[in-house]
């Protein structure tokens, strides 16, 4: 087993819905059998921004089951829905976009902002038990500009090494909540990642990133880092965690009389995906726990339910309540999303000849993002790199 070379395959996917879940575990069993079976361990690559992988952690305390998967994506999808007033998603302000790129960009900032919080990975390692789905889970799948053509990359291994391990500095922000792009040429990052995969020869590997002990206030992720979604809806997010959805609530009830038909129906929808945010508070007690993230404890829970429950048996005006539960729910960023401290980049020998590299997708790019300034000018990254046996 040892002496067997890392399995290497990448599966095309078309997803049958814009939010999809694709057992690519199975999708290799079919096509590949004992040869990708034989392997004790996996790494399952997204090369997109809006599509990736669960930790496995994660993927356990939900019974690798699609139903409750899904229960769990559609909680951020309700906290985030489409066409919540995204500055991303105002297409003629994107000025990297041509015209004709602009008549068929899909308006998924919702896709983006749900991928980062429910923590959602470019790279995620799985023991391979037999019979266990191993989820593909896409987030904008099918939009307005037709289906998307995605593309995973899995890599079986018997056995894993750590062969390096150092820290690197990278430029502090001094706003208090920004994102920084890791990947930015100037931060020289990257390269030094680079370095030092062939200073140690690795062909397959992985790179774990994380955040120094130390560091707080900030956590990582791969996503696209598009200026508009970073600077600005990531910063509303950071802000109020639940504000685009007590936004759409809001102005539904600022323009009743436009939406005769839904005029009665849409404030106690408002209401009712508050308590959908709410449950999935009381999920993460059991479920977000596991993983790096920290999340809403169940003391504020309990609190703004009891706090809804008295303001509508008074009688008070739901827009009066919404606008409550959006102030009582505005709570730090660390004690509601599912966001993490490390990220784990692939290393994979793309040409054969033996030299490693990381197989960036087109939009990926490693982002620190931070709510509170530190008092330093640099933070520190653990690297620690492995190699696959």
């Amino acid at each position: 087993m040892s002496s067997d070379p890392p399995f290497r395959a990448t599966l095309g996917i078309r997803p049958a819905s814009r939010t999809d879940f694709i057992d690519v575990r199975a999708r290799l069993a079919e096509e590949f059998g004992s040869d990708f079976a034989r392997y004790p361990k996996a790494l399952y690559i997204s090369h997109h921004t809006t599509a990736g992988y669960l930790d496995q952690r994660l993927a356990q305390r939900l019974d690798n089951d699609r139903t409750r998967l899904r229960d769990y994506i559609k909680v951020f999808n309700e906290i985030f829905p489409p066409n919540a007033g995204y500055e991303h998603d105002e297409l003629e302000l994107r000025t990297e976009l041509t015209d004709e790129q602009k008549a068929t960009e899909p308006e998924n900032a919702d896709s983006h902002l749900t991928f980062i919080s429910a923590g959602l990975q470019s790279a995620a390692s799985y023991d391979n038990e037999s019979g266990r789905p191993v989820w593909f889970v896409d987030l904008d799948g099918v939009h307005r500009g037709g289906t998307r053509d995605r593309r995973t990359t899995v890599v079986g291994y018997g056995s894993e090494e750590v062969v390096a391990q150092t820290q690197l500095s990278v430029e502090a922000s001094p706003r208090a909540i920004d994102a920084i792009d890791l990947r930015e040429p100037e931060s020289g990052f990257v390269d030094r990642l680079q370095d030092l995969v062939e200073e140690h020869g690795i062909s397959f590997g992985r790179l774990d990133v994380s955040l120094a002990a130390p560091e707080t206030n900030a956590s990582l992720t791969v996503n696209e880092y598009e200026p508009l979604l970073m600077k600005n809806d990531l910063r509303g997010v950071l802000l109020s965690p639940l504000r685009f959805m007590a936004d759409q609530g809001r102005e539904a009830l600022r323009t009743p009389l436009s939406l005769p038909g839904k005029a009665l129906r849409l404030p106690g929808k408002a209401l009712r995906l508050s308590g959908k945010a709410l449950n999935v508070a009381r999920m993460g007690t059991t479920v977000l726990r596991t993983s790096p993230g920290p999340v809403l404890d169940t003391a504020t829970v309990e609190a703004v339910h009891i706090l809804n429950w008295a303001l509508e048996r008074i009688g008070v005006d739901e827009s009066v309540i919404a606008r409550v539960l959006n102030r009582a729910l505005a709570v730090p960023v660390s004690r509601f999303q599912g966001l993490r401290r490390q990220i784990s980049l692939p290393v994979i020998d793309r040409d054969g000849d033996g030299n490693g590299e990381i197989p960036w997708g087109t939009y990926q790019s490693p982002i620190l993002i931070q709510w509170r300034a530190p008092t330093e000018t640099t933070r520190e990254l653990d690297v620690k790199l492995v190699r696959f046996a």
